[in-house]
């Protein structure tokens, strides 16, 4: 998989992968426009800038720049931008989840509507409560054994929970990455919507080159933590908890029904694809949340549009909620 790189004429200002602000754009520095250095930055790249105009690339696949670089992503979330960061699965996109201009300019940046509203990534368990309104039992038991990692539980939104990520029917998608670059990123910013840093129909990034060909200068950083893997990573498991309190599956991913069974024997799998209508099919993967009285529509099952963000890369298919909603979009996560 493979998308062009990002054009060099109208390629931003270059950050100094030792220092979180971004460089002169004119300095030279780095291997390509946009792209963090290190030694090579111009003797200008400690010069505070006012703000970036474009995207910054900073090079994460050394530990050491891995804090400087999550402060610059910081800053840009705190601002209301966009950034792309990888986790276990894919390369997600993400924005301040309680910032609702931030949510909708991922969504732009992607070309999707309010009717896939992307998940929220958080730095570790303990902030489930404060989002949502209970937790089952076997929620608990279920993100206890696999967080983090690749499980995406959907819970009922705390009532006072003021994020707007799109049509939720008061649900919440949530994950706890199993990347440390992403977390460390979580715990200075809270929670995130994340989604698979793509444009929507088109395969999920596995690499920073892959995310800046698709989405440019419509996200200010980037965070490359090198390639993930191959194409065909599964994406998270999906299990919904807000009918049944024992969980039922929405999507098998990285954890297999027999897997969660080991931790909650009474968790329900996916309904048979005979039995189940068209938009509900495993074999399909793009994920919403609709009123119940509104007939989902199925796309090209050949797509990929998540990541997180199929959390591995959105597959193009509509899982349903016990009630016959379909879910809200998963995420690798991104």
């Amino acid at each position: 998989m493979s998308e062009p790189d990002a054009d060099d004429a109208g390629a931003p200002a270059i950050a100094d992968a030792d220092d979180p602000r971004p460089a002169d754009p004119g300095d030279g520095s780095g291997e390509q426009q946009g792209e963090a250095s290190g030694e090579d930055a111009g003797e200008d790249a400690s010069e505070p800038t006012p703000e970036v105009t474009g995207w910054a690339r900073f090079d994460c696949t050394d530990s050491d720049r891995i804090e400087p670089a999550a402060e610059a992503a910081r800053r840009a979330v705190e601002a209301g931008e966009c950034v792309v960061l990888p986790t276990d699965t894919v390369y997600g996109i993400g924005a301040d989840a309680f910032d609702a201009k931030a949510v909708q300019r991922l969504l732009d940046a992607k070309g999707r509507g309010r009717d896939m509203p992307p998940p929220v990534l958080i730095a570790d368990a303990g902030q489930v409560r404060a989002l949502v309104d209970e937790v089952p039992e076997a929620a608990e038991q279920l993100t206890a054994a696999f967080w983090p990692g690749a499980l995406t539980v959907i819970l009922r939104a705390h009532p006072s929970l003021r994020m707007d990520l799109g049509e939720t029917h008061g649900t919440v998608a949530l994950r706890v990455p199993d990347h440390e670059l992403a977390r460390s990123l979580l715990r200075r910013t809270g929670p995130m919507a994340v989604s698979s840093a793509n444009a929507s129909g088109s395969p999920a990034a596995l690499d920073c080159d892959e995310a800046i060909g698709m989405l440019g200068d419509r996200v200010s950083v980037y965070l490359d933590g090198g390639r993930l893997g191959d194409e065909g990573r599964p994406p998270s498991t999906m299990v919904d908890f807000t009918q049944l309190v024992t969980g039922q599956v929405l999507r098998l991913g990285a954890l297999s029904l027999e897997q969660l069974r080991e931790v909650c024997p009474d968790v329900v799998g996916l309904p048979e694809p005979e039995l189940a209508p068209p938009a509900a099919r495993p074999d399909r993967a793009r994920f919403t949340l609709q009123p119940p009285a509104r007939t989902a529509t199925s796309t090209d099952p050949a797509q990929t549009d998540d990541p997180a963000q199929t959390d591995a890369a959105e597959t193009d298919a509509e899982p349903q909620t016990a009630a016959g909603t379909p879910a809200p979009e998963a995420t690798s996560g991104a």
